[in-house]
């Protein structure tokens, strides 16, 4: 077969349909209507014919595309898939352009934005990479070694954040191991540098745990004077959901026929839907709660700057205290370390029926995956068990605890959640007995 030549290649013009200018082992230029000349090479492998694009003419002249299709030959001869190794070739060269830790940083922010993290989520991770790994930006991110990571590490140490340290660490850890996996690294090193800085003392959210304190607070919620605040709290007591989730509430998550309060999963924790069950007092909440914002805005709790902005993130702790409770003493939060705790130790109900009611999930991956059961009918009884006990800790209903355990009678007549209860007696914890 006769070679192209330059000559023939400069002067191929274009016809009514697209024509090949052949120059052997199947590398060809294609000459398309509209002008454009186009290398290409076609060839079988494994059985199925293939084609290869080398690019245009003459930006790619002819002994560069003829040095391809030899390239292309030499990778049929070692069994290797030209199109595949191609594609390889472009995934590497597009990383490869962006090799600082600062551009594998943002792309890690991209990836969260793309698996819809929380946004409070991203904004702490975007601080921590953009201020305080802020020396790391420029560095190129295969080179970076334990040490010069420890060295921003320990520059946040010694201001006394060891918390943002330790986050720090992990989220740098996070960024070299996309870099890794897409070919720009070849090891995490930070996993080198547990135990190399101070560990945060853990502080827990202050909270009310004692019955007596629990009582007292519902009485002090009660008074509150500006109602969406009062009844925020005291839909928080009664459910004992994350703050977050009960301030942005919208109408459209609570069910009125069925009286369930739908939490959707992207305000969630574990990113998970999380119902709940209510109870008659949370559902006279909600219902109270309608009179004021219900019909005028999308949201159960809008605030004092419109009825298109929730309350803030600090109104229900500042609402605290204004009743007197110090940041030591309560928080918003600290309503569900309030149920979580005084649930375990006084309430009938089984250890998994309250982490299901708390949205926790269970720690053991194996255990999780196959254990997928809500609990709901307990978890129906359960949250109108945690109304009445709070009503009764608030009027003083509860008697001094006795060295064995009680009743707790539920009315034939309660509606629990949307369902109607028979009269159940269920065995209590050592000092529930109730009076009246």
């Amino acid at each position: 077969m006769t070679k192209l030549s330059e000559v023939q290649c400069r002067n191929a013009r274009p016809k009514v349909r697209p024509y090949k200018l052949a120059d052997g082992h199947g590398l060809y230029l294609y000459v398309r209507t509209n002008g454009s000349r186009l290398w290409r090479m076609d060839f079988d492998f494994d059985g199925k014919r293939k084609t290869r694009s080398f690019g245009p003419y003459p930006e790619i002249t002819l002994e560069q595309a003829r040095a391809a299709m030899m390239m292309v030959r030499q990778q049929k001869r070692e069994g290797l898939d030209p199109c595949q190794e191609h594609k390889l070739t472009r995934v590497k060269a597009k990383y490869a352009r962006r090799t600082t830790f600062g551009a594998v940083a943002d792309e890690l922010l991209e990836k969260m934005a793309r698996e819809k993290r929380a946004p409070a989520t991203i904004k702490k991770t975007q601080w921590l990479l953009k201020e305080l790994a802020a020396p790391l930006e420029d560095r190129p991110i295969a080179s970076l070694s334990p040490v010069e990571i420890l060295n921003v590490l320990q520059k946040v140490e010694a201001n006394g954040r060891l918390e943002s340290a330790r986050r720090l660490r992990a989220v740098i850890g996070q960024v070299i191991r996309l870099a890794v996996a897409t070919n720009r690294a070849t090891h995490d090193p930070t996993p080198a540098l547990r135990g190399a800085i101070a560990s945060p003392t853990v502080k827990h959210r202050a909270a009310i745990l004692d019955r007596k304190g629990a009582g007292e607070l519902m009485v002090t919620i009660g008074a509150y004077e500006r109602p969406i605040v009062r009844l925020a709290m005291e839909i928080l007591a009664y459910c004992f959901t994350r703050p977050g989730e009960c301030r942005l509430a919208k109408w459209g998550e609570v069910n009125f026929e069925d009286r369930i309060w739908i939490i959707p999963a992207e305000r969630t924790k574990m990113r998970r839907e999380h119902r709940v069950p209510l109870s008659r007092q949370a559902f006279a909440k909600f219902e109270e709660l309608w009179k004021i914002s219900g019909g005028q805005t999308e949201l159960c709790f809008p605030g004092q700057r419109g009825l298109y902005r929730p309350i803030t993130e600090n109104t229900v702790c500042a609402a605290l205290r204004t009743l007197g409770y110090g940041q030591d003493e309560m928080t918003a939060h600290g309503f569900r370390a309030m149920a979580s705790t005084l649930l375990h130790e006084w309430s009938p109900f089984s250890s998994e029926s309250i982490e299901r009611a708390m949205a926790h999930q269970d720690g053991n991956a194996i255990r999780r995956a196959y254990a997928r059961g809500e609990h709901w009918e307990d978890r129906i009884k359960l949250m109108q068990w945690w109304a009445d006990y709070l009503d009764a800790l608030r009027d003083g209903r509860i008697e001094k605890p006795q060295p064995h355990a009680q009743a707790y009678v539920v009315p034939a007549n309660d509606i629990l959640g949307g369902y109607r209860a028979s009269i159940q007696i269920v065995n209590v914890p050592y000092g529930t007995a109730w009076k009246g």
